[in-house]
């Protein structure tokens, strides 16, 4: 991370300003992490904060510190508007492309203030005044802590500790893929030293699953199917599977890990088929040095990480597999 970049920030902040921090579209844990933690920080700073999601985010991250004070963009449009154009710096926070905020995408189009982008993802797009890109790092709340430490150490309290540690611990599927690093290990323990309840925050986030979530992984495990000459494994769920299981946002998270965690399979997915929303939703997973970031980008318009990523297909489900199956031929070298 550019240091000029952060002392601009934080001179943009010497003086009290309207603030809205901004997640992506179906938030997750280090969305909801990073902007809550930068939030509460932002308040004790004396400015005045509001944080915006597209849409809503599971119930497993609801109990966090400040969550009830998050605005629903899709339910709260008109609030949600007033608040972004009243603003006078945007901080966008956990996505590098303005599409990836859904419906909140054009209101950051038209905002005509100061734009922040703090972001670990690959290939940013140009669009924000000030940005913290590092793709080295494993996730928004780790650069949040870095971004934070930068002007006072001191300020992280319980709160801001427990929002950014749940971040980290989510998106690297508890401290195990590869971009887990020495110093994130080190940022961890001391988020423990500043409070953060890592025993409550690993179970409250994993071990709350309704009876209903548990049966939809049965039901996508039957429907898991492995393609043994690629090192591939993948899952479908079709609508029928989310309906008759009484699906709930969040219940289809960490699905595709039990595809990857195959012997042998070095590549791994998942497809989700949303028909209120007209759209396959796509979870990629990799070891190794299989980039399912460029794969993504190729082929279903989506990106991430090398090693975890998403995307999406606007044909059938069995169509999506099909595509899936048909490109997945191209990449025999580098999966074999």
């Amino acid at each position: 991370m550019s240091k000029n970049q952060q002392k601009e920030i934080h001179q943009l902040l010497e003086k009290p300003a309207k603030i809205v921090l901004v997640g992506h579209q179906n938030p997750d844990g280090d969305a909801i992490g990073s902007t809550l933690g930068l939030a509460i920080y932002l308040q004790q700073d004396g400015h005045q904060v509001q944080v915006i999601v597209p849409n809503d985010f599971p119930q497993f991250l609801k109990w966090l510190p400040q969550a009830e004070n998050i605005l629903i963009y899709e339910s709260k449009t008109d609030d949600a508007k007033h608040f972004i154009a009243d603003a006078d710096i945007l901080f966008i926070l956990d996505f590098n492309a303005t599409h990836r905020a859904g419906q909140v995408n054009e209101a950051l189009n038209d905002f005509r203030g100061i734009k922040v982008m703090i972001d670990h993802h690959q290939q940013p797009s140009d669009y924000a005044d000030l940005v913290i890109s590092d793709t080295s790092m494993s996730s928004t709340c780790e650069m949040v802590y870095h971004f934070i430490g930068s002007k006072n150490p001191n300020a992280v309290n319980r709160d801001i500790a427990t929002c950014l540690y749940l971040g980290i611990m989510t998106d690297t599927g508890s401290f195990k893929f590869s971009i887990t690093t020495s110093t994130t290990h080190r940022v961890a323990a001391q988020l423990i030293e500043k409070g953060a309840p890592n025993t409550k925050i690993h179970q409250l986030v994993y071990d709350t699953n309704r009876l209903e979530s548990l049966k939809l992984l049965g039901r996508a495990l039957q429907n898991l199917k492995i393609v043994s000459h690629l090192n591939t494994a993948y899952i479908i769920l079709s609508q029928e599977d989310l309906d008759a299981c009484n699906y709930q946002k969040g219940d289809t998270e960490g699905i595709v890990n039990y595809a990857l965690s195959l012997q042998d399979v070095v590549f791994a997915a998942i497809f989700i088929e949303r028909k209120n929303e007209g759209l396959i939703k796509i979870s990629l997973r990799s070891k190794s040095d299989f980039d399912v970031n460029l794969f993504s980008r190729n082929h279903f318009g989506g990106g991430g990480h090398k090693n975890a990523a998403g995307g999406k297909s606007d044909i059938s489900l069995i169509e999506t597999e099909c595509h899936f199956l048909s490109v997945i031929e191209d990449y025999k070298n580098e999966l074999t």
